[in-house]
This record gives structure tokens, C-alpha cells and sequence, in this order.
């Protein structure tokens, strides 16, 4: 039995789930609406505000997969009834940004400014406070998606090891290289 899919999912209040004929799971709650088709062998059963994922065999795809589901569920409920936050912080001198609606405006020490288009389910903010560094704070219901933007968010200018430069999530610890020793 799959240890992460054998897991009840409890369905908090304010939360409906509701499952189609083609196996498509769709959760809604205050912070939005999420579906997810499931794969066709598996059975997805809500009862007393309890969600399960059954799959028929032991085979090793099923199992795989009634794990999968079984998590991506999870991440719905969640999302739509407490949703997802991200903070990273730029972390270089003269690095700003700012958000302008859905448009990410960020200067990163490029010759140019980069103006990164948000998707309209993220809610972006962008913070700056003398003497700290800039924070970008993204928001959102879906797990998969604010992982995504934060993402191609941090690839525009990834933390180097050697200073610590960069666009690095907040709380994360970056392993500093020594660099060039002098020699004697």
C-alpha cells in the first residue's frame, strides 16, 4: 500500500469537492477554484468530508500514481482554502523591483530593466524598505503554478556563490565558495 496515497484527505469547511464522470476532480473554496483530471484506473470517493483515492491493483504504475494523486489533491485543498505564499528577496546593490498590476518590473544590474508578465492567478507584490533588501511576494491557490513563477522568477538572476548576488528565496541558506586565496 502506497504510505503517502492510503492517507485520507479532510475536507475543511467552506471547501466542496466534486467529482465528474471522466474522472475530473474539481475543488472550490474562498480562495478560488482548482480541477484536476485523475487518472481513469483510480477511484476518487468523497464521503463525510473525507476524500479518498483508491487505486484497483498492486501494480507498480498504479501505485505510483495513487501516491501522485493522491498529493496533488492534497495541494487543492489546501490551496483553496488557505493558498500558497512565496517571498524571495533580491539581494544585490541597486536591485529593485516593483509591481505595476500584473506586470513584474525588476532591475537586476543588467544593462536593460526586465518587465516579467505574471499569470492573472498570482497575486504579486513587491516590497522595498530602506536599508533591506527588496522582497517579491507572490500568492496564489495553485501549488504548481506560484512554484512555476517563482522559478522563472530566480532564473533571471540566480544567486552566485561567491557574494551571494541574486534573487534567493527567503530563509534559504546559500553555501558561500572561499574564492581566490592569495598566495605566499
Amino acid at each position: 500500500m502506497s504510505r503517502i496515497g492510503k492517507l485520507p484527505i479532510s475536507i475543511p469547511g467552506g471547501v466542496t469537492v466534486s467529482v465528474a464522470k471522466d474522472n475530473t476532480v474539481t475543488i472550490k473554496g474562498p480562495k478560488g477554484e482548482l480541477s484536476q483530471k485523475v487518472d481513469a484506473d483510480l477511484q476518487v470517493k468523497v464521503e463525510n468530508n473525507i476524500l479518498e483515492v483508491a487505486r484497483p491493483t498492486e501494480q507498480k504504475r498504479h501505485k505510483a500514481m495513487h501516491g501522485l494523486y493522491r498529493a496533488l489533491l492534497q495541494n487543492m485543498v489546501i490551496g483553496v482554502s488557505q493558498g500558497y505564499t512565496i517571498q524571495q528577496e533580491l539581494v544585490g546593490v541597486g536591485y529593485k523591483a516593483e509591481a505595476k498590476g500584473q506586470i513584474l518590473e525588476m532591475s537586476l544590474g543588467y544593462s536593460h530593466d526586465i518587465h516579467l508578465q505574471i499569470p492573472k492567478e498570482v497575486k504579486v507584490e513587491a516590497k522595498t524598505e530602506r536599508r533591506s533588501n527588496p522582497i517579491i511576494t507572490l500568492t496564489c491557490a495553485d501549488k504548481q503554478l506560484i512554484g512555476q513563477v517563482a522559478a522563472k522568477i530566480r532564473s533571471l538572476r540566480a544567486p552566485e556563490p561567491y557574494k551571494g548576488k541574486g534573487i534567493k528565496y527567503v530563509g534559504e541558506q546559500l553555501r558561500k565558495k572561499a574564492g581566490k586565496s592569495a598566495s605566499v
